[in-house]
């Protein structure tokens, strides 16, 4: 049987990409969605049309329960786990600190944090030595922001993804000997959908002056960095945060 993966907010940009190019490499893929099963079930096809094994699962990750039950539908479908890539997360309208609401500030966290950190747990739970696993990669998904603050825009974005940065140097440190490396990718600006569900849908196109590259990244070349973190070939890696975002 294929190494499982679950690649969280896999229907869209770029967990859309790592599902692609994970079962390329030979994964047998679990493609998490909250909403678009639409987009979640094109990429399972895509997948299963080259010849590669895949499942759309619906679990909001904020949520405990639905996070507890997909597991179990992995485990039960895929076999044993092997890696977990937290991509899924949310962006909002561009605004200052002193007009977010308690809604917006609570949304951000529960998802782009909390989410993280309740389907890393199940992951650890399954592949640590610790408790009878055969070891495996997690990686997270940071984001430039994390290092650049989001001023006047995504404040608490750039924060959640800060938390994102720490917890995956500690969870590294945590699991070291148990056979799990943990990873981080912080994108830079990628031409995904996030930016059109922010309000934004030209702000790659446009912010592309300001990056070194003089471009917006790739949800493909956010992805091949994701997967390498994934592989034997990153072995010795672990507790890293790799910037992808063209010099920014």
């Amino acid at each position: 049987m294929k190494p499982a993966l679950i690649v969280t907010g896999g229907s869209r940009g770029i967990g859309a990409a790592t599902a692609v190019l994970a079962a390329q490499r030979g994964y047998g893929v679990a493609v998490n969605y909250t909403r678009h099963a639409a987009a979640a079930e094109q990429v399972v096809a895509r997948i299963q049309a080259a010849g590669g094994t895949a499942m759309a699962i619906q679990a909001d990750v904020a949520d405990e329960a639905q996070v507890l039950a997909m597991f179990r539908q992995v485990d039960s479908t895929l076999g044993r786990l092997s890696g977990l890539v937290n991509n899924a997360g949310v962006v909002d309208r561009a605004e200052r600190l002193d007009t977010m609401d308690m809604q917006r500030l609570r949304r951000m966290f529960d998802i782009n944090v909390l989410g993280s950190f309740l389907c890393a747990r199940q992951a650890v739970l399954r592949m640590s030595t610790r408790h009878g696993g055969a070891g495996g990669a997690i990686v997270n998904l940071s984001s430039a922001a994390a290092r650049l603050g989001g001023a006047g825009q995504y404040v608490d974005y750039a924060a959640a993804k800060g938390a994102i940065d720490t917890f995956t140097r500690g969870l590294a440190r945590e699991v070291a000997t148990e056979g799990i490396r943990v990873n981080a990718v912080r994108p830079g600006i990628i031409e995904t959908e996030i930016h059109a569900s922010g309000g934004q849908p030209n702000r790659a196109r446009n912010m592309a002056p300001s990056v070194p590259m003089q471009r917006a990244g790739s949800a493909l070349e956010v992805a091949n960095s994701i997967v390498w973190l994934l592989s034997a070939e990153a072995s010795y890696t672990t507790g890293a945060i790799l910037d992808v975002s063209g010099g920014r």
